[in-house]
C-alpha cells in the first residue's frame, strides 16, 4: 500500500510540473481520525504553499482511482489517506490464512532481505563469572533483533563471544586452588572462587603476583593449570546453556551438538589472531608508544582517542581480541556475511568506535569492519533502588527471573493453564522481556517488579492475557460450530484498522533494529482488542462469523508479534 501510495503521489506531483521531488514520505498517521496513511510531501517542495499544494495533490490523485483507498483529504498541508473496507477485510483474511505464531507462518513477515546473510552477535558471557542482568538484556534484545530479521526474509545466525582468558580467569583458577568455597555446586563454587580472587587481587600483593603469573599461564596455554582451566570452562559453557534454554531460545545444530548459537567464538583463539595483526600492520596503522602497541584513533577521526591494543607486558588487550574476534568472522567457517551486528552496553560504544576504526585501516578487516554496525542497550536499574534480592545478595539474571517466576507462580494456581510451572515461566518471561524491549536503543531500563508482571497496562503478561482472551474466544466459536468468515463490506473500526499494519510495523521495525516499535504496536492492539471486545458482543449475533475472524486476527497478530520479541504466548491464562 505504500509503495501504491508514494507511485500516485510521484505522478500527481509530475502532472503539477514537480519532476523530481524530494523523497515522498507514506507513513501511518498517529491519529486514526486523520486516516490510516499521511504525507507530509507539501510541505516540502521549495517556493510553494503547503495548504494551496495539497490540495491541488489530491484533486490531482482523486482523478486516478486509486486501488484500496476510500477517500483522500487535506489538512494542513498534509494529506490523508482512508483504507477501505475491502483493503482492511483483505487484511483480516491473510491474517486468519497465513497466521500460525512460529518461525515458519508468513502473516507479519516480507521477503524484503531475502538472500541476506546477517550475523547478530549478542549476549556474550564470560565464563568463570556471574550470568549477570546485562547478560540479560543484551540475549532479549539480541534474540529478538534476530526474528525481526529472520521476519524480514534474511538469513540470520546467532554469534556468542565469550572471554574465556583473561585476568578474571585467573582470578577465578587462583581462588578455587587456595581458597576453594565449600559448596557442592560448581557452577557456585567457580563464581565465588571469582569474587574472593578478585578481592585477594585487590587486598593481598602476593596473591596479586600469583594470579598475574597464572594469567600468563593461561594465555600460554601452560599443562600446569590446563586440567583446572579446561574443567571451570566446561561448567560455565554448560551452564550457559541452561540459562538460554530457560531464556526460550531454539537449539540448533551445532558441530554434532544441540547448542543455542550457530557461532561460538572465543578469546582464547582470537587474541593470538588479533595480536598477529596489531604487530603485522605496526608502524602503519599502530604505534610504539612506551613500550605498548597503541592506536592513535583522533589522527584518522577527531571524535575518537587513542587505545591500547597490546600492552607493554605483551598480552593482547580487548582491543587486539576485538580484531581477532572480526577476522574470525570473515572467514573461520567460510561463511560471509552482509552485515554483522554487534549488541552490548552502551559502555563499550565510544571503545568500539576505536577498534572499528583501526580495522578499517586493515586491508583484510575493512570491508567487514564497513559491514559491522553496533546496537548498544542502556542498564537496568529498579524501582525501588535496590540492587539486591530479598536475601541480600546482588541480583543475578537468574535470581531477578526466579522472583518474577514465584510471584507469577501463585498466580498461575487460579490460571486455566493445564501446567501452572510452565505458565508461570512464560509469564516471568514476559514480564522482564517486554520491560527490556519496550525501551529505545541506548535507553536506561527502570525495572518495576510489580508493573512488570501486571496484567493490566504496559506489560508483557498484558499482552499474554489479551492473546489467551482472543484464544478463548476462537475456541468457543469452534465449540459453537462458528466458522470464521470476512465480510468485505463490514463497517470498520480502528481494531481492524491497526491490524492492517501489522507487516509494515514488523518491516519497519526491522529496517531501524528497533524491536521497542514492534512492542508499542502490539500494546495498541491489545488495547484496541480489550476495548472491543468490552463494548462489542461476538456470539450469538449476525454479524457473528465476521467478528470471529477479527478476534482471530488479533490471536494470530499477537502471538506473531509475541514470537518476533522471544515471549511465549500462552493459549490458556
Amino acid at each position: 500500500m505504500r509503495g501504491r501510495l508514494r507511485k500516485v503521489v510521484k505522478e500527481a506531483l509530475k502532472k503539477l510540473g514537480i519532476v523530481k521531488p524530494p523523497r515522498i514520505l507514506i507513513a501511518h498517521t498517529k491519529n486514526l481520525r486523520n486516516g490510516d496513511y499521511y504525507t507530509n510531501i507539501a510541505h516540502k517542495i521549495p517556493n510553494s504553499n503547503p495548504n494551496e499544494l495539497a490540495e491541488k495533490i489530491v484533486q490531482e490523485v482523486k482523478r486516478s482511482e486509486v486501488n484500496g483507498v476510500m477517500s483522500i483529504s487535506p489538512a494542513a498541508g498534509f494529506i490523508n489517506f482512508y483504507l477501505s473496507p475491502s483493503e482492511l477485510a483483505s487484511s483480516i483474511r491473510k491474517a486468519n490464512k497465513e497466521g500460525g505464531g512460529d518461525k515458519k507462518n508468513k502473516w507479519g513477515t516480507s521477503t524484503k532481505l531475502r538472500n541476506k546473510k546477517i550475523m547478530v552477535e549478542f549476549t556474550d558471557p564470560n565464563p568463570f563469572k556471574e550470568f549477570h542482568i546485562g547478560h540479560l538484556m543484551s540475549n532479549a534484545i539480541g534474540e529478538s533483533i534476530s526474528r525481526l530479521l529472520q521476519s524480514s526474509g534474511a538469513d540470520v545466525k546467532r554469534a556468542n563471544y565469550q572471554g574465556d582468558v583473561g585476568l578474571h580467569v585467573a582470578k577465578a583458577i587462583y581462588a578455587y586452588k587456595t581458597h576453594p568455597p565449600t559448596v557442592d555446586n560448581e557452577i557456585v563454587k567457580w563464581g565465588l572462587a571469582y569474587k574472593i580472587g578478585n578481592d585477594l587481587y585487590e587486598n593481598n600483593e602476593e596473591a596479586k603476583k600469583e594470579i598475574d603469573k597464572i594469567n600468563k599461564q593461561v594465555y600460554e596455554h601452560d599443562k600446569e593449570i590446563s586440567d583446572i582451566y579446561n574443567a571451570g570452562r566446561k561448567v560455565s559453557l554448560d551452564y550457559f546453556e541452561t540459562i538460554y534454554k530457560k531464556l526460550g531460545m531454539e537449539e540448533r545444530e551445532h558441530f554434532g551438538e544441540k547448542r543455542h548459537f550457530d557461532y561460538y567464538f572465543f578469546e582464547s583463539a582470537s587474541w593470538e589472531i588479533g595480536k598477529a595483526l596489531v604487530q603485522q600492520y605496526t608502524p602503519a596503522v599502530f604505534e610504539e608508544s612506551e613500550g605498548a602497541l597503541v592506536f592513535h584513533g583522533e589522527k584518522f577521526d577527531a571524535s575518537l582517542h587513542t587505545r591500547v591494543f597490546i600492552t607493554s607486558k605483551g598480552l593482547p588487550a580487548y582491543e587486539a581480541k576485538e580484531l581477532g574476534l572480526l577476522k574470525s568472522k570473515i572467514d573461520k567457517w567460510g561463511w560471509n556475511f552482509d552485515k554483522s551486528i554487534t549488541i552490548t552496553g552502551n559502555e563499550q560504544e565510544e571503545y568500539l568506535r576505536v577498534v572499528l576504526a583501526a580495522a578499517k585501516q586493515i586491508e583484510e578487516l575493512r570491508d567487514a569492519a564497513n559491514k559491522t554496525k553496533h546496537i548498544v542497550h542502556g542498564m537496568m536499574r529498579f524501582a525501588d533502588g535496590k540492587m539486591s534480592s530479598r536475601t541480600g545478595n546482588v541480583v543475578t539474571a537468574l535470581g531477578l527471573l526466579q522472583e518474577l517466576i514465584e510471584v507469577a507462580k501463585e498466580r498461575a494456581k487460579e490460571s486455566r493453564s493445564e501446567n501452572p510451572d510452565k505458565l508461570a515461566l512464560h509469564v516471568a518471561l514476559a514480564a522482564f522481556k517486554y520491560q527490556i524491549l519496550k525501551q529505545a536503543s541506548g535507553k536506561d531500563i527502570i525495572f518495576d517488579r510489580e508493573r512488570a508482571l501486571s496484567l493490566e497496562g504496559d506489560s508483557g503478561p498484558y499482552l499474554q492475557y489479551a492473546h489467551a482472551r482472543a484464544n478463548a474466544i476462537v475456541e468457543k466459536a469452534k465449540e459453537q460450530n462458528v466458522a470464521a468468515k470476512v465480510d468485505s463490506e463490514a463497517a470498520t473500526d480502528e481494531l481492524t484498522r491497526m491490524l492492517h499494519r501489522f507487516p509494515e510495523i514488523v518491516e519497519y521495525a526491522t529496517s531501524l533494529y528497533e524491536p521497542h516499535l514492534l512492542t508499542s504496536y502490539l500494546l495498541e492492539v491489545a488495547s484496541r482488542f480489550n476495548s472491543w471486545y468490552a463494548q462489542v458482543q461476538i456470539l450469538g449475533t449476525p454479524e457473528v462469523a465476521h467478528k470471529v475472524a477479527v478476534v482471530d486476527a488479533v490471536r494470530r497478530t499477537l502471538k506473531n508479534g509475541l514470537w518476533v520479541l522471544g515471549i511465549p504466548a500462552p493459549e490458556r491464562m
